[in-house]
């Protein structure tokens, strides 16, 4: 039994050898993210020429 179990851990001692090792480290700068984004509106109102005049004209309305 001595013989059979001398080798099995020899082949198991070289197995757990031979796994990679994976380590996680933190940076020592931290993360920038540049978003460079660009917003713009824009608001087109038309107004019949009626309207235009009515308002215009309509000064004591408001």
């Amino acid at each position: 039994m001595k013989r059979q179990a001398l080798p099995a851990l020899i082949l198991l001692g070289l197995a757990t050898a031979c796994t990679p090792k994976v380590e996680v480290a933190l940076a020592n700068e931290p993360i920038n993210i540049n978003l460079n984004v660009k917003i713009q509106h824009e608001i087109f109102i038309k107004v019949d020429k009626q309207l235009d005049e009515l308002f215009s004209d309509a000064s004591g309305l408001f």
